[in-house]
């Protein structure tokens, strides 16, 4: 499984312009995708949409199987599961359970890439499309001091990511004026989420 979040970063000259970037991580904690170009400001579902993974994912011929996981500011798939908004039963709590502790290996690369690259706790100071590159090179970096298990430094003040988003889950929304090719997708990601729980919880 591999989840999806973002990190904040900071530009120069007192001014605090943010650059929203998502990454994919695997449970080794290795980056195997980052997307750093979009503003603050931009929802983490259009940046998903936007992107190459989310094209061919929707494609009949995905590039591999698994889900991912991520926040409820995700739309749901049949290859990416979010939580459920409201949970009703044990087994739906159960599921938002193990979806959130798993989804917390996210925020522990954010965490460590972090605390290897004091950059990117403090912000940097360039133009917003160099300070892209810096972050996505140190994340690169990152991995590679990961795979050499490399230990990264001591933080006694580690922050902690909270990816998390008051956002509603896009699946959750009313079927009055959706796309009908969206409202399948989004009834085929039900329904693997469904099989999900009653397999496994």
């Amino acid at each position: 499984m591999v989840h999806f979040s973002g990190i904040i970063e900071k530009w120069r000259n007192g001014i605090h312009l943010f650059i929203h970037i998502q990454v994919i991580c695997d449970a080794d904690l290795i980056f195997i995708n980052i997307i750093a170009r979009w503003p603050g400001s931009v929802h983490d579902a259009r940046i998903l949409r936007e992107s190459a993974l989310f094209r061919a994912f929707e494609s009949p011929r995905k590039p591999l199987n698994g889900v991912f996981l991520g926040d409820r500011g995700y739309m749901l798939r049949d290859w990416l599961m979010t939580p459920i908004l409201h949970p009703a039963t044990q087994r739906e709590r159960n599921y938002n359970f193990a979806h959130s502790s798993t989804r917390t290996t996210v925020e522990r690369s954010i965490g460590v890439a972090k605390r290897r690259w004091h950059c990117l706790r403090t912000g940097l100071r360039l133009e917003p499309a160099k300070a892209c590159q810096v972050i996505t090179v140190c994340l690169m970096l990152h991995n590679r001091a990961t795979r050499l298990r490399l230990d990264p430094p001591d933080s006694d003040d580690e922050e902690e990511e909270d990816d998390d988003t008051d956002e509603e889950d896009e699946g959750e929304h009313p079927d009055h004026e959706i796309d009908p090719r969206e409202r399948a997708r989004r009834n085929a990601g039900h329904a693997v989420r469904q099989r999900l729980m009653n397999e496994y919880f």
